[in-house]
């Protein structure tokens, strides 16, 4: 009776968190291209301005990966108004923090601030949009950082290059086949010029959109926006190469030796539609059935029940032109990664032949009620959102209505979508394994 009465408590709590959550938004273009959103939320006296730039290391040379990520850390730099090492300190001592992120398809930059602050944050960002000051000594800098951060993050890292050993694999003209991170051999090789260049394309106030979101006045924020971004010319617009690739029609087979692990993984992986379809949310379902907490099917079978794994998962790696569906796990001892992978492909057919049942169906639907409510629980995360949703789906309203998508998705859907992208003669299979002196006693 006690649970009963906490699941009907929960039941509640989320149902009134989840009315509240429409997200209200204001859209509108600057002359010179840049599209701004604003979201007021006076609940807290605070303030997030972030400007995503529609450029990810999909857009670079092939012969110059690692482009984008470089940004992320050179437009830290420096501007015209701010001195070379002065950003972070303008925003620590103003009482807020930043950061900025890339991927495939975007860069992100983005500040927080107390509300009283906002002007300092819209005349920053236009600050690096404006008055970028690109150099020599900026660009090696932050090559060594970047090295650095290759070195910590994937060279040292056990299972670092997972996702770098199954794009490359999966794919073959699409840029997607190289990681954000990209080649420090074509970071070194690089000129200044180059550089430049690069800036001058991509980081332009028509292939961008600014956010505002929390505590501020609608019409100041707009009038700030006009006085820092109004000014800025309008860049030459971008002519996008578009790739397509051939189907998967037999399994495809990779091997890559990992010096810093001694357990070797099990690795299969689909290339799927981009996040823009319905297939790929419903294939987002399809992970959440197959790894999403202990009860769920790999889990439950493969870690819990048998003990075959370690670890085990599934998620669909979604992006704005393809997605890549990956299942891995570890094998517990003396299974081995063809023990995992054929567990895998038994609880795959059973999503291609069988309904789930109206109970896990209806956990299904709850976890995603409960995922939607969470990714806007801050002004950070709907920050992102609006932009995401402007910029790599086009449609910014999805960060209200996109729940209602996952909800009208069916068992059937389920069944049919697992059948139509998840099958063996679909994907890779990646001997991922420990360096040969580092293998497994």
């Amino acid at each position: 009776m006690k649970k009963s009465l906490m699941a009907l408590s929960s039941l509640l709590m989320l149902g009134g968190v989840a009315s509240a959550q429409k997200v209200a938004f204001e859209e509108y273009n600057l002359d010179n291209g840049l599209h701004v959103i604003l979201h007021k939320d006076p609940s807290a006296p605070v303030v997030v301005t972030s400007v995503m730039y529609h450029v990810g290391a999909k857009d670079e040379n092939p012969n110059r990966t690692g482009f984008a990520h470089f940004f992320e850390h050179l437009l830290f730099e420096g501007t015209k108004n701010i001195a070379r090492g002065e950003w972070f300190k303008i925003v620590t001592a103003n009482g807020g923090n930043n950061n900025a992120n890339t991927s495939d398809d975007r860069t992100y930059y983005y500040e927080v601030f107390p509300s009283n602050n906002l002007e300092l944050a819209l005349w920053m960002e236009s600050e690096r949009l404006m008055h970028p000051v690109i150099n020599q000594i900026g660009v090696d800098t932050q090559n060594e950082v970047v090295k650095e951060e290759k070195r910590l993050r994937v060279d040292n890292q056990p299972y670092g290059n997972l996702f770098t050993e199954v794009k490359k694999n999966i794919f073959t003209k699409h840029p997607y086949r190289w990681a954000p991170i990209g080649s420090m051999e074509h970071l070194d090789a690089a000129t200044l010029q180059e550089f430049q260049a690069f800036n001058k394309k991509f980081y332009i106030p028509n292939n961008a959109v600014l956010v505002v979101a929390g505590d501020f006045d609608s019409a100041q924020a707009k009038e700030w926006v006009q006085k820092y971004f109004g000014p800025i010319q309008k860049g030459t617009p971008i002519t996008r190469e578009k790739f397509e690739e051939a189907p998967i029609t037999q399994t495809l087979h990779a091997t890559y030796e990992d010096p810093n692990i001694q357990i070797p993984m099990a690795v299969t992986a689909y290339r799927t539609p981009s996040m823009k379809t319905r297939d790929a949310r419903v294939l987002d379902m399809i992970s959440s059935i197959l790894s999403d907490g202990k009860s769920s099917r790999l889990y439950k079978k493969m870690v819990d029940e048998k003990k075959m794994a370690l670890q085990i998962g599934a998620f669909n790696y979604s992006q704005e032109d393809y997605g890549v569906y990956f299942i891995y796990g570890l094998p517990l001892s003396p299974n081995t990664p063809a023990d995992l992978i054929k567990g895998m492909d038994e609880e795959i057919v059973k999503l291609q032949t069988e309904l789930i049942s109206e109970k896990d169906f209806q956990k299904l639907q709850n976890q995603y009620e409960n995922q939607n409510v969470n990714s806007n629980s801050n002004l950070e995360g709907v920050a992102e959102n609006l932009a995401s949703y402007y910029l790599l789906y086009g449609d910014v309203n999805l960060i209200n209505t996109e729940i209602d998508i996952y909800r009208s998705i069916t068992r059937e859907e389920i069944r049919d979508v697992a059948k139509k992208y998840l099958n063996p003669n679909q994907r890779l299979i990646l001997d991922y394994t420990p360096a040969k002196d580092k293998a497994q006693n």
